[in-house]
C-alpha cells in the first residue's frame, strides 16, 4: 500500500483504507449468520492470523541464530510471543482452506493454542465446524487473510490491530442496541484519554467491554514517546464472557498485558477489590436497573450515599472513586440524567461528591454518538488532586461533531483537541471562558444551581455575530419574504383543491 498522507484534523475516523477492504472481503462469509455470531468468526480469524504471524517472525529469528531451539516454547514466551503448535500455524490452515474439514481444523488449532498458552485458556472461539457456517466461504476468507498485503510502513501488529478495532466498529453498527455491551465509539474514548492524559501509572476500567479504553490509553503513551510496557499497567473487569474474550484478544493482538481477572459482576465480585489506581476510564451501562444493590446496602464503596437500587449510575461512580489513589483521576461516560436527577437520593450523592471537591469538569456531548442508543450523554472528569481547587470546568459540546451517516455523529480530531485544550488551559490557570461553550464555576455558584451540573446553566448562550443589517430593514425584508411564502402556500392549496375536485373528491 502507498504511504499514507498526513492526517487531516477534520477527517473523521470513519475514513479507512486497509481495514475497509478487509471488511468488505470478509463480509462474504456472513451468509445467514447474525452479526453476533459472525463477529466471533471474523475476529477469531484475525487473532489466529496475528498469533501465527508473530510466531513465524520469532521462528525465523531463532533459525537465523542457529541454536536449533526454534521449537522451544520458552524462547517464545521470553519475548512475550504466544507459542503456536505446528497444527495451528497459518501455513497449515491455509493449505486446508478449501477442504470440507477446514472448520474442524480451525477449531482444533484454537484448542491447541489454548493448551500451550495459559493466558489464552477458554478465550478463543471454537465454533468454526458448525453446519450453518458455509465452509466454501470460510475457505475464501482464509485465502483473504493469507494473501492480504500488509505493507503500509506499519507493523503487521498495527495493521491487524486496526483491522480488529475497525471490525468491532462495524459489528457495533450492525448489532445496534446490543453494541453497547462491547463497543464505545473511539472518538469518545479518545476524548477521555486526551483529557486525562494517562502518561504513566495504573489504568483501570471496571466495565471494560472489548478493551477500547486500554487500546487508546496505550496509543496515547506511544504517541507521546513512552513505552507501554514500562509506563502503564492495565486492570479491568467485564461481566459478559463473550465480551471478556473479545477484550483479551483485542489486547493480545496489540501486545498489551492486562489483568482482567475472570469475567464476573463488578459490584458483587470485584476482581481488584483492594487495588487503587491512577486513572479510571469507563463507559458503564446507562441507567442500569438490576445491578444487585439490595444485597450491597452497607458496602464500603458508598462513601457519598447509598445508590438507588433502580439505577446504577452513582454506584458505578462511587465504585470508581473508591478505587482511586490519592492523586487519581476518573473519565466517565454517563447518561445526562446523572447531572440533574434528584430522585432516590441521587441529588444528595451528587452534592456530596461536588462538596468533596472531586468534580474537575463536566462535558455535555452531542447526541447520536452511539450505535446502541440515542440517549444524550455527558463526560464526568473527577480528580483527587485538582489543579484548580474549588473550581469546576463546564463545557457544552452539544453542537459539535460531524454527521458521518444519517444516524451517526462523530467527534473529529479538531473537536477532541478543542475540548482537551480547554481542560489543559484550565489546569494551567490560563483559561478564558467562551460564551455558549465553556465556563468555570466555584462551589457557591454550583450551590446556587442546587448542585445541578448541566453545562448549559453555566456557559450561557453563544453571542450571534452581527451581520450589519439594521434591525428595521431586516424585519421589513423578512416579513416581505414570509408574506410571499404565505401567498405561494395559498396558491398551491387552491390548486390541490381543484385537482381533487376534478377527480370527484371535494375537501370539507
Amino acid at each position: 500500500m502507498a504511504k499514507s498522507k498526513a492526517k487531516d484534523t477534520k477527517k473523521n475516523t470513519a475514513d479507512v483504507g486497509f481495514e475497509d477492504q478487509l471488511w468488505n472481503a470478509a463480509d462474504v462469509l456472513r451468509g445467514n449468520l447474525d452479526a453476533a455470531e459472525y463477529k466471533n468468526v471474523v475476529l477469531g480469524l484475525i487473532f489466529l492470523k496475528y498469533l501465527s504471524d508473530r510466531f513465524d517472525e520469532r521462528y525465523l529469528e531463532l533459525v537465523a541464530e542457529g541454536y536449533g531451539d526454534e521449537e522451544d516454547r520458552d524462547c517464545y514466551m521470553e519475548q512475550n510471543v504466544f507459542f503456536v503448535p505446528e497444527e495451528a500455524r497459518w501455513a497449515n490452515i491455509s493449505q486446508a482452506a478449501h477442504t470440507p474439514e477446514i472448520g474442524q481444523i480451525i477449531d482444533n488449532a484454537m484448542r491447541a493454542i489454548e493448551r500451550e498458552n495459559d493466558k489464552l485458556k477458554d478465550v478463543l472461539p471454537k465454533n468454526f465446524a458448525r453446519p450453518e457456517l458455509d465452509k466454501r466461504r470460510l475457505g475464501d476468507v482464509v485465502d483473504l487473510f493469507t494473501n492480504v498485503q500488509m505493507t503500509d510502513n506499519e507493523s503487521e501488529k498495527d495493521l491487524l490491530g486496526r483491522a480488529y478495532e475497525y471490525c468491532l466498529q462495524k459489528f457495533a453498527s450492525m448489532e445496534g442496541k446490543n453494541a453497547g455491551e462491547f463497543y464505545t465509539p473511539s472518538c469518545i474514548v479518545r476524548t477521555l484519554v486526551e483529557i486525562l492524559q494517562p502518561f504513566h501509572g495504573r489504568v483501570y476500567d471496571p466495565c471494560c467491554g472489548s478493551g477500547g479504553m486500554f487500546v487508546q490509553s496505550a496509543a496515547f503513551v506511544e504517541h507521546h514517546g513512552g513505552n507501554v510496557v514500562q509506563d502503564i499497567t492495565i486492570f479491568g473487569q467485564e461481566s459478559n464472557p463473550t465480551t471478556w474474550k473479545l477484550a483479551k484478544m483485542n489486547l493480545g493482538i496489540r501486545g498489551i498485558e492486562a489483568d482482567l481477572g475472570n469475567y464476573a459482576d463488578t459490584f458483587s465480585a470485584d476482581q481488584h477489590k483492594n487495588e487503587k489506581f491512577d486513572y479510571v476510564l469507563a463507559n458503564p451501562p446507562f441507567n442500569l436497573k438490576n445491578w444487585g444493590g439490595e444485597a450491597l446496602q452497607e458496602d464500603v464503596r458508598w462513601k457519598y450515599g447509598m445508590p438507588p437500587t433502580g439505577n446504577a449510575n452513582f454506584a458505578w461512580m462511587q465504585h470508581m472513586i473508591w478505587h482511586l489513589n490519592g492523586t487519581g483521576k476518573i473519565g466517565l461516560v454517563l447518561a445526562n440524567g446523572s447531572l440533574s436527577s434528584q430522585t432516590s437520593g441521587e441529588g444528595d450523592i451528587r452534592r456530596a461528591i461536588v462538596e468533596d471537591d472531586l468534580v474537575e469538569g463536566i462535558v455535555a456531548m452531542p447526541g447520536q454518538l452511539f450505535y446502541s442508543t440515542q440517549i444524550p450523554v455527558c463526560l464526568w472528569i473527577l480528580n483527587k488532586k485538582k489543579a484548580q481547587s474549588g473550581k469546576t470546568l463546564f463545557i457544552d459540546a452539544r453542537e459539535m461533531g460531524t454527521m458521518v451517516s444519517r444516524k451517526l455523529r462523530e467527534f473529529t480530531e479538531e473537536d477532541i483537541n478543542k475540548v482537551a485544550s480547554a481542560f489543559d488551559t484550565f489546569r494551567k490557570g490560563e483559561f478564558e471562558p467562551v460564551k455558549g461553550f465553556s465556563a468555570i464555576a466555584d462551589l457557591d455558584e454550583i450551590a446556587k444551581q442546587d448542585f445541578i451540573l448541566t453545562p448549559g446553566r453555566y456557559v450561557g448562550i453563544a453571542e450571534t455575530e452581527d451581520d450589519g443589517e439594521p434591525f428595521e430593514e431586516k424585519m421589513t425584508r423578512l416579513t416581505s419574504e414570509i408574506s410571499k411564502c404565505f401567498e405561494e402556500s395559498n396558491r398551491l392549496q387552491e390548486q390541490i383543491k381543484k385537482n381533487l375536485e376534478a377527480i370527484g373528491y371535494e375537501m370539507q
